[in-house]
């Protein structure tokens, strides 16, 4: 196993250890409502909850699968360009399209949250 490869996964297991300490946190915060806190929301603080961690979750696994499909990709893309130069216009479109898939974690994320409010 490459050291890039290793790197990756080790980013991908720290993600996905900080999204469920987020999601466990989530669940433990006490309702504001049971507090005696006024809210003005109209969904319920459960219906929030699971927004959010949704919200987290589609960004975090796509983040992850982006970071992993760069960093097989890269490494390929970085063996083609030394044995040759031309080829950097194609391989840069396809290190941008794996790249896409973080951002479009992030546009799902953003949906979620845009349908809360």
């Amino acid at each position: 196993m490459s050291k890039g490869l290793k790197f990756s996964m080790a980013m991908a297991v720290v993600a996905a250890v900080l999204g469920t300490l987020a999601s466990v946190l989530l669940f433990w915060v006490k309702d504001a409502a049971a507090q005696g806190v006024a809210t003005h929301y109209a969904l319920p603080p459960d219906v929030w909850r699971w927004a959010l961690a949704s919200a987290a979750a589609a960004t975090g696994i796509s983040t992850a699968a982006a970071a992993h499909a760069v960093a097989r990709l890269g490494s390929a893309a970085i063996g083609a360009l030394a044995e040759k130069p031309d080829l950097f216009g194609r391989l840069l479109i396809f290190v941008g399209l794996a790249e896409g898939i973080a951002i479009y974690g992030l546009i799902i994320s953003v949906l979620i949250l845009n349908r809360l409010a």
